[in-house]
Formats: C-alpha cells, structure tokens, sequence
C-alpha cells in the first residue's frame, strides 16, 4: 500500500507582500506528477489546505482543479487544520466521498474508518488492506465539553483516540491523520500560535495504536520519537513560508506500508525562490562579492549601520530586486532602537493586541487587560469551531 502525505498547503498565502499562488500550483503540479510516478493508492492532506477560513475565489478554484485531478487518479483524504473552517471544507462531504475524496471535518466521523484496498497489489495473493481515520483539528475550548473532558488539546486528542482505539481492526495497518502540536515538534515562525484555548501541545503517545500518524500543523518537515511500532511525521509545509524556515528542504512523506512494517521516504518539493539573510552595512551590501549567489532570491536584509541609512529598501532592492523584509541592528552598542517587519498573519492574537497596547498607552498591557484579551479572542475561537 502506498500512500502520499502532505500538509500545510496555506493556498492563498502571501510571504510578506508576495502572492504565493502561482508557485502553490506549481506545487500542486508536481503533486499531481508524482501520483502518476508512484501509483498511489491515496493521497492524505493533514489540514491547512487554506491560509484563512473564508478564502478567496481564485484559491477556491486551484484547490477545485487539484481535487479533480488527484481524484482522477487516486484516493483522496483530507482534514481541516486550524486556518480552515471545517464546516466550510466538509460542505457536501458525503457527495465528494462517492468521488473518491473523504473529507473528514466533524468529530461524528471520528470512529468511522476509511478503508482503502491497494490497487497495486498482487491479487492472486490477496489485495492489501488499510483504515485510515482521521482527527481534524480541535479546538479545546469548543470540543472539551462535547468529549467531557479537560480543556486542554491533550484531553481533547485523548478523547477522540479513544473512540478511534474502539472502532479500529487491528488485524489490519491503522493510519492516523491528525493536525496538532504533539509534544516533541519543532515550530516555525509561519504557524498560527494555538495557545489561546488551552495547553497546546500533546505527547505522541496519545497516538499509540497506530501505525502511521500523518500529522499536520508544523511546517518543518520531522519525524518524531515514538512508541516501538508507531512512526509519526510532519511532512511540513510544501513551500517556506516565514525566513525562520530559511534552507530547509521541504518534501512530502512517500509512504509504503505492508505487513512487515512502515517505510517512509521523502520527496523534496520544487523550490519556487530561496530564502536568504544578508547582513551588513549598507555599503557591504551593496558591493560585496559574497552576496552575488542570493541576489535573486528572496531576501531579509539586516542593516548594521550605526545611522540609519538614507532610502536602504529602495537601494538594497537595486541588487536584490526580491527584498521582502528590512531589519535595523546598530553594530554601535549605544543604539538600543531595532526596526523589524513582521508578518502579522502568523503572530499570537494576544501578542499583538498587547503589543498595539504597549505602543500606544507607553506601558505595557495589564493583567486584567490580557485577561479580557484573550477572552475576546477565545470567543472568536470558539465561534469558528
């Protein structure tokens, strides 16, 4: 049985003020070239199809066309992940099911398994058999009193664990598709910070049972240490899209499961322009021999200057047209003063309200202000959910 996972797509993200779209069909492209070249019997999407819960027309219509295609020539499992609205994604699940694509968005569908049937085995020997059930993401402060349990993704996980441990055969391979921060995970800056509404993250082992947990949430490719007979992997994100993912190789995880185990390879994705971090003063950056390699890529400049220099954006993007983000660090100690661009999209809800706070009053927010903060924001949440 082989199988594709994949996770984290964000289809209409934009890195800084670049829309990504083009290069998540090229993506989207290869994925599809790849189902051709490993005959797969399925293709598992662990959640954050999309980057926000309402998307746009456009991004709508390049998750259509990769559907329909993928479905064409294989099994299609998907779940939502934090960024996408579950009930937006799970609309005419049951049609799209008799389509070959199982769109696993309610916690109903927790115990009910997907089975799948090689269509590359040998079938005078028995084709092969796998169940894959599927844990969208869950929000504790929404689904804790539906499981009854402890507000915390821990108990929410352990909950849905439970009724999938009861439902599956364990005669045959047990597949997992979860999105989550598992304990163990190493963390980006791109992700979406899911703090608010519990304790975050979970150990691995709430997972034991399994054969193959297909994880999404954190956009580094890894795998993690687990019980004896249980691997589980992040296939991270196809494409970088914070600098904190700079020269990492993204991939997607080329399963093959039989009855002697598990076998994980992965593929690297296509590239669509490097990350790269310069650092210097502005003359050192402009005229060095050493950044010749990168001024094509997309680019954090890091200026040392100890005076701010006159017009760096206009004049560092003369070299390095892709220039995305701008940051001050005086090498001169006496200037305390630093000027970063950040990409809101990815921070802490709480952190940036309280940072407006900080930047407007002159002091920072209170606890009693954090309080209602992240009580508003829980809300929010929960509405979602």
């Amino acid at each position: 049985m082989k199988l594709l996972h994949t996770s984290d797509w964000h289809l209409g993200r934009n890195l800084f003020s670049v829309p990504l779209l083009d290069h998540q069909k090229v993506f989207l492209e290869w994925l599809i070239g790849q189902v051709d070249e490993h005959q797969v019997d399925a293709v598992i999407i662990s959640g954050d199809i999309y980057d926000r819960s309402v998307p746009a027309v456009e991004t709508i219509s390049l998750f259509e066309w990769a559907l329909i295609e993928l479905a064409k020539r294989t099994e299609v499992v998907l779940i939502p992940g934090n960024h996408d609205s579950a009930t937006r994604l799970g609309f005419a699940g049951p049609l799209l099911e008799a389509a070959r694509v199982h769109v696993r968005a309610s916690v109903a569908d927790l115990a009910r398994p997907i089975i799948l049937t090689s269509q590359t085995g040998d079938n005078a020997q028995g084709s092969e058999q796998i169940q894959i059930f599927c844990i969208p993401y869950l929000e504790p402060a929404f689904h804790s009193a539906n499981f009854d349990c402890e507000r915390s993704h821990a108990a929410v996980l352990s909950s849905a664990m439970d009724q999938i441990r009861d439902a599956a055969d364990f005669n045959l391979p047990v597949v997992v598709v979860s999105h989550a921060f598992v304990t163990g995970g190493v963390a980006s800056e791109s992700e979406r910070d899911v703090r608010v509404g519990g304790i975050p993250d979970a150990p691995v082992s709430i997972y034991q049972g399994a054969n193959y947990v297909a994880l999404g949430h954190l956009h580094r490719p890894q795998e993690l240490s687990t019980p004896d007979g249980m691997l589980a992997r992040y296939s991270g994100s196809p494409i970088a899209y914070s600098f904190s993912e700079e020269g990492q190789v993204k991939s997607v995880v080329l399963l093959e499961i039989t009855s002697q185990g598990t076998e994980a390879i992965l593929l690297p994705t296509p590239t669509p322009r490097p990350l790269s971090t310069i650092r210097g003063d502005i003359d050192d950056l402009l005229r060095n021999a050493v950044w010749q390699g990168v001024e094509d890529h997309w680019i954090r400049a890091i200026v040392t200057d100890d005076r701010r220099p006159d017009r760096p954006m206009d004049r560092i993007r003369e070299r390095f047209p892709h220039t995305l983000q701008l940051e001050f660090a005086p090498s001169n100690a006496a200037l305390t003063n630093e000027y970063r661009a950040v990409d809101i999209a990815t921070l802490d809800p709480v952190e940036v309200t309280s940072q407006f706070i900080n930047y407007v009053a002159g002091v920072a927010a209170t606890e009693q202000e954090l309080t209602l903060i992240e009580a508003a924001v829980e809300r929010v949440r929960i509405a979602q959910a």
